[in-house]
C-alpha cells in the first residue's frame, strides 16, 4: 500500500527496540541473519563499464521502497552518487502520487553512479542480493505491497544483463536463499529521479519510524557483513558536485 511508510507507527518502547544508543542505527533480527553471499563467479571489467562521464558507469536497481535501497549503496564506498526514482514506465507517469496506483508499469528504484576502478558492477549485484532488499519476493518487501515495490535489476546493456543473469543462475544453484531468486531482469528505457523530498530520505529522517524500523538495519547488515565496502559518512545526492 502506498501510504504504509507513512502510516506505519511505533510506541515509544517499541522504537527503542530498533534502535541503539551511540551508533544511532536501527538493529533488527535480520541483521542477525544476514549473510555475506558468495562474489559473482562471473563480473565486467572496468574497461566494460561505461558511464555518462568519464571514471563513472551507472546500475539501476529496484528492491521495495528506494529510502532503503538507497541509503545502502550510499554507504558503498566506490559510489559517486545514488538517487532515487522510477524506472520501467513512461515519463509522464514517473511521479510518486501515481506510481502508487500499480499500473504505471514504474518501479521505486534507485540509479547509482560509481567509479568502475573502484567498485564493480558485479560487487554491487553483490551488496543488492545480500542486504538491499529480499529477491524472493516479487511485489512485497517489508510493510509495502504492489508493482512498484517489485524486486527488479533494469540491464543498460549487453554485459549488465550476462552479469546479472549468472549470478542469479549462481546464487539459485547454491541454495543460499529458502526460495528461488524472482527478480526481473528487464531493460532500461529511462529512468526518472524522484521528487526532491524522496532524496536522502534515511540520512534525513533517521527517527522516522519506517526508517528506523526497515531501513537502517540494511545500513547495519551492510557494516556488518561486507565491512570492506561499507563507508560511514553516506554521499548524498544534495552535496553532489560539491
Amino acid at each position: 500500500m502506498m501510504m504504509n511508510k507513512y502510516l506505519l507507527t511505533l510506541g515509544a518502547v517499541a522504537l527503542a527496540a530498533w534502535v541503539f544508543v551511540g551508533g544511532g542505527m536501527g538493529v533488527s533480527s535480520a541483521e542477525e541473519k544476514a549473510v555475506k553471499l558468495p562474489a559473482p563467479a562471473m563480473d565486467m571489467p572496468a574497461t566494460a563499464q561505461a558511464g555518462p562521464q568519464a571514471g563513472s558507469a551507472t546500475a539501476v536497481f529496484a528492491g521495495g521502497c528506494f529510502w532503503g535501497v538507497q541509503a545502502v549503496f550510499q554507504h558503498t564506498q566506490g559510489v559517486l552518487n545514488a538517487v532515487s526514482g522510477y524506472a520501467g514506465g513512461e515519463k509522464a507517469t514517473a511521479s510518486y502520487e501515481m506510481i502508487g496506483s500499480g499500473r504505471t508499469g514504474h518501479a521505486e528504484s534507485v540509479q547509482i553512479t560509481y567509479d568502475p576502478k573502484k567498485i564493480s558492477y558485479g560487487k554491487l549485484l553483490q551488496i543488492y542480493f545480500s542486504v538491499a532488499h529480499d529477491p524472493t519476493t516479487l511485489n512485497r518487501q517489508g510493510p509495502d505491497s504492489g508493482t512498484q515495490y517489485r524486486s527488479a535489476v533494469f540491464y543498460q546493456d549487453a554485459n549488465q544483463k550476462k552479469v546479472t543473469e549468472s549470478y542469479i543462475a549462481q546464487l539459485d544453484a547454491a541454495k543460499v536463499f529458502p526460495n528461488k531468486i524472482v527478480t526481473q531482469l528487464t531493460p532500461l528505457n529511462g529512468f526518472y529521479p524522484a521528487e526532491a523530498y524522496h532524496q536522502d530520505y534515511a540520512t534525513l529522517h533517521p527517527n522516522q519510524p519506517y526508517i528506523a524500523r526497515f531501513d537502517l538495519p540494511k545500513i547495519a547488515n551492510l557494516k556488518t557483513v561486507m565491512p570492506e565496502v561499507y563507508r560511514d559518512k553516506p554521499v548524498l545526492v544534495s552535496q553532489a558536485g560539491k
